[in-house]
């Protein structure tokens, strides 16, 4: 637990290396802490913040950075969200808005690619937007048996769009205990979203055979990733902006790895997945959070509703060295924005 006088020199040195990207020491701390300590307790308060993990001194410098573990306290205990600059909201809002407009067919992904644009241009980093999902609601599903504890799912949608999927199951399954228990999911869940299937099956596990049970869990898990793995319905605007960042500017393997990720985007969708289960604006910091492949790399992101519903994730995806208040301000006005441009009128 820090003591008072810890804890502001910690946000003070945060809040300067956020500013000044350059490593802060005893002296730039006892100029802007507004604390009356002589430089030697500050270094004795950073010694031990340093040992608590907090900072780290970099070889080349005598001053500190905060580590991952270091945001993450400032940003959960010490971070203060100041309201948008009122050009930067002026120029949100509507650019957002507008491209709602009247709903067409084609207009929601107008509405995902210009948000991800803004939340990129805005933050001067990567902004990154989910396309609103399709109701993950299976009309048939069917189980074929493949060899041993392998099994082919196969997921009929209510347009007649299909799905195949390959498990491998505890078990070794006959076809007639596969038949068994698709006939059961036809019969009762048939009609239903993939979520309701899963939370009905946990309320009902108990009075299922177990060995079934285990195939229907497993079968929703399928459909499931199914869903997620969709690559086309993730939206990346201002990748490039990470090359000038000074934080990875001598790290291009880091970068060309970064730049992998955002090809592929599974993970992408992965990642923000994590994000749409959770309410409000969420901060992932890399190195402190096993959501973030990369130790560099913080994700601020925030699920948007259309009708009441959470249909997707957007975000802003930059170096931890980033001015967390003002993307948690970014991507809520646009969470919101996006959110009723979407919505039924």
């Amino acid at each position: 637990m820090l003591d008072d006088r810890a804890r502001i020199l910690l946000k003070t040195l945060v809040e300067r290396y956020i500013a000044d990207g350059t490593p802060v020491g005893s002296r730039t701390l006892s100029r802007t802490s507004g604390l009356d300590l002589s430089p030697a307790t500050i270094r004795n308060v950073m010694a031990d913040l340093e040992e608590l993990g907090l900072i780290a001194s970099p070889h080349t410098s005598a001053g500190r950075v905060p580590t991952a573990r270091g945001y993450r306290l400032f940003v959960d205990t010490m971070l203060t969200a100041r309201p948008l600059a009122h050009e930067d909201a002026a120029r949100l809002a509507p650019d957002v808005a507008a491209a709602g407009g009247q709903l067409h067919p084609d207009q929601p992904q107008r509405v995902i690619a210009q948000a991800a644009g803004i939340l990129s241009s805005l933050s001067s980093f990567v902004g990154v937007v989910t396309a609103p999902r399709k109701a993950s609601v299976f009309h048939h599903i069917e189980f074929l048996r493949l060899g041993e504890r392998r099994v082919l799912v196969i997921l009929v949608a209510p347009d007649g769009d299909v799905q195949n999927r390959v498990i491998f199951t505890a078990r070794d399954y006959q076809q007639a205990e596969l038949v068994e228990a698709a006939n059961f999911l036809n019969a009762h869940y048939a009609g239903l979203s993939i979520e309701e299937v899963r939370e009905r099956l946990k309320r009902e596990i108990d009075a299922l055979r177990g060995e079934i049970a285990a195939l229907m869990q497993a079968a929703v898990q399928a459909g499931t990733e199914v869903l997620a793995e969709s690559t086309d319905n993730v939206v990346v605007a201002g990748e490039r902006n990470l090359l000038t960042v000074q934080d990875f500017g001598n790290d291009m393997r880091g970068l060309r790895r970064l730049f992998d990720v955002f090809e592929q985007k599974t993970e992408l969708m992965r990642l923000l997945d994590v994000s749409s289960r959770a309410e409000g604006v969420r901060i992932y910091i890399g190195g402190e959070s096993h959501v973030v492949p990369f130790a560099e790399l913080s994700v601020v992101a925030a699920p948007y509703e259309v009708d009441g519903r959470i249909v997707g994730t957007l975000g802003v995806i930059g170096p931890t060295r980033m001015a967390y208040d003002r993307m948690i301000q970014i991507v809520d006005i646009t969470s919101r924005l996006v959110g009723h441009a979407l919505s039924a009128k």
